[in-house]
């Protein structure tokens, strides 16, 4: 890369409004750089008004004089990122999608644009894929890392560019574990109860054939906040809606578990995870038990988590948390468990 697409790709990423000389040399520490070559780049960024001289600090005294220190100009560098998106765009596979990153930073440019590259060599070469394959085999036809797209934030560049979507890519986590109610796989409107813990989940069990649910589904913590994609996969059921209920400790990492799991459900199936409101206000009219004062914060969530529940709840919840209290699935009973889940309504 010339001298001049180094340091204005530098200067996308620099935080600061003001930088100094010495940093701008910086750059090519190590590279092979012949100062001349240097001091043209430097001034051609002056020149089309990117870099502007700090007037105070003065400039060096060599043939070539550059200022010790300039003014970045970041409206300017943003003309340029846009131009560059505008370039990439007309070279691009149809398929890609580059509009997003003109409202994004340009330091993300400038960290997904390599993989983007790739992406669109794959798809001039082979065109989108007719079969769908585990994610990490997808990952590696793409960008040659098979981690990628499952741990290194590949999911949500493809996402970005419009494609994850088309890939067809099975994703790679635990399978959901569930037990199935055969007499309900016939209804228009497909009702999952999902419990963050074993205990509750065998409790309950016995009762799945009395009740207007489909699916109870074995959460296990924040594993389900992966494993749920796979639902689709697991149980194929066609022209339907899904509705989803979610029962888990009244903690801070049980409320964290939930307010996750609702949100990527949303963004999968485009259906909010309900809080199975009759187990919680049944949990509340017991007492809390202590033992969770090492949770961290879980703020947002916990904000979310309490506007579901009246003044005299939110107080309760509130209260056991703040001494690092908390109420276990467990502090419901089998007996009490099955009689809530037989004799509710469970409507929306």
């Amino acid at each position: 890369m010339e001298p001049k697409s180094q340091l204005l790709r530098y200067l996308q990423s620099f935080k600061k409004s003001k930088i100094l000389l010495s940093e701008l040399e910086e750059v090519f520490l190590g590279q092979p750089c012949a100062d001349d070559i240097f001091s043209k780049a430097v001034l051609e960024l002056e020149a089309e008004g990117i870099l502007q001289m700090v007037q105070s600090k003065g400039r060096t005294g060599k043939q070539t004089s550059l200022a010790y220190q300039y003014n970045v100009q970041k409206s300017r560098l943003k003309e340029d990122l846009h131009k560059e998106i505008h370039r990439a765009r007309l070279l691009m596979h149809p398929l890609i999608k580059l509009d997003v990153y003109y409202s994004l930073e340009s330091s993300n440019w400038q960290q997904d644009w390599p993989y983007i590259e790739r992406i669109d060599a794959y798809l001039k070469q082979h065109a989108l894929p007719s079969i769908a394959v585990p994610a990490p085999e997808r990952s590696f036809a793409l960008v040659g890392d098979e981690k990628w797209i499952t741990e290194k934030q590949g999911k949500e560049l493809l996402a970005r560019i419009g494609l994850w979507d088309k890939l067809l890519i099975i994703p790679v986590a635990d399978p959901l574990m569930m037990a199935v109610n055969p007499g309900c796989l016939s209804n228009a409107v497909h009702r999952h109860l999902i419990v963050e813990n074993k205990t509750t989940y065998q409790a309950l069990l016995q009762a799945l054939p009395d009740v207007p649910f489909t699916t109870l589904i074995f959460g296990g913590g924040y594993r389900i906040t992966k494993s749920m994609e796979l639902l689709p996969m697991q149980l194929p059921l066609t022209d339907c809606v899904h509705q989803f209920y979610y029962f888990g400790d009244i903690d801070k990492e049980g409320i964290a578990i939930w307010h996750t799991l609702h949100n990527r459900v949303l963004a999968w199936f485009g259906s909010p995870v309900h809080l199975a409101l009759p187990f919680y206000r049944a949990s509340l009219t017991k007492n809390f038990v202590y033992g969770k004062d090492k949770h961290r914060d879980h703020e947002e969530a916990i904000e979310h988590f309490l506007c579901h529940f009246s003044l005299e709840e939110q107080v309760k919840i509130s209260t056991s948390l703040a001494a690092g209290g908390y109420f276990p699935q467990e502090i419901l009973q089998t007996q009490e468990l099955c009689a809530l889940w037989r004799y509710t309504e469970w409507t929306i």
